[in-house]
């Protein structure tokens, strides 16, 4: 029990405090914070913050604020955010709004999404003009009144849940954007399935060797080229594991240091004949390995 006086709050925050216990005390508000709903009418739902940094004691019951601000107006005046005190109260459980998962959207078909899947917050706050038709993800949905609603973004759902009731009940114009169906990649004609599978990609790979220049020893620099460009769709390939993107981009570095030893060797040795004690210290070990490239050139190249 945190220490206070008769009729103060204190905060709980670092006490002893178990789930089970904060849960058998938690107050009329449960999870929603109390300031909100007083002075904003927003529903402030704190189910999701395990920490009782901002959350208080009073009268033997426990309050959780959605963040400092709150607490501070909390301990000062708590009787104007308590019953009878509270100009507002939380509604009933089955009219507060919650959070669904992509999976549980699903498994409520046939039950549709309302407004055809378009935000209600992008449309509200969009003036309900025909621009601000946008569909949600359902990643990003909520069941309100039995209802399910999804938004385009993380902010824009969090935004229905602290006021579903300015959002929930709007209808769609008679004219609203086509659905865009998605369009199987491997549906595409060849060239369609090229620019849109992996145009880019070749395109990062061609400026890549045209900014190197690659010319690796004891290869052409046709295939020096091929060989380099293969390495890096393999390095940069997202659709492959960390384990086979981390073992390419190490070939890829090793292929590009094979590379530097023909402009290093070449400047390197230029002039007349200088005696071991005069030249630089990593001058054998990479003349050696330039030599050894000439007995495999192909294994060490090897995709």
């Amino acid at each position: 029990m945190p220490f206070n006086f008769a009729g103060q709050s204190a905060c709980i925050n670092r006490l002893c405090i178990t789930p089970k216990e904060l849960h058998h005390r938690l107050g009329e508000f449960g999870h929603y914070c109390p300031v909100c709903l007083a002075l904003h009418h927003h529903l402030g739902d704190c189910s999701e913050i395990s920490v009782l940094i901002n959350s208080a004691e009073y009268r033997g019951q426990y309050y959780k604020m959605c963040g400092e601000n709150h607490l501070k107006r909390f301990l000062s005046t708590p009787d104007q955010f308590v019953t009878p005190g509270c100009p507002n109260t939380l509604p009933e459980p089955h009219l507060l709004p919650r959070k669904l998962t992509e999976i549980q959207v699903k498994n409520r078909f046939p039950q549709q999404v309302e407004m055809k899947g378009f935000c209600p917050v992008t449309y509200l706050d969009g003036k309900q003009r025909y621009e601000a038709l946008v569909r949600g993800k359902k990643e990003y949905a909520v069941e309100y009144r039995e209802r399910i609603y999804i938004f385009e973004t993380k902010q824009k759902q969090d935004k229905f849940l602290r006021t579903p009731e300015t959002y929930w009940d709007q209808r769609l114009p008679s004219k609203v954007p086509p659905l865009c169906e998605p369009v199987a990649l491997t549906s595409l004609p060849t060239l369609g399935y090229l620019e849109q599978g992996v145009a880019v990609a070749v395109i990062k790979a061609m400026t890549a060797v045209g900014c190197l220049k690659p010319k690796h020893p004891f290869l052409c620099i046709q295939r020096s080229a091929l060989l380099y460009v293969a390495f890096y769709l393999k390095a940069f390939n997202h659709k492959s594991t960390d384990y086979t993107r981390q073992k390419y981009k190490k070939k890829l570095a090793l292929f590009e240091e094979n590379c530097a030893l023909i402009p290093y060797l070449s400047s390197t040795m230029r002039g007349n004949y200088r005696p071991p004690s005069e030249r630089p210290i990593d001058f054998e070990f990479k003349l050696n390995r330039f030599l050894a490239l000439e007995v495999l050139p192909r294994a060490n190249c090897v995709l």
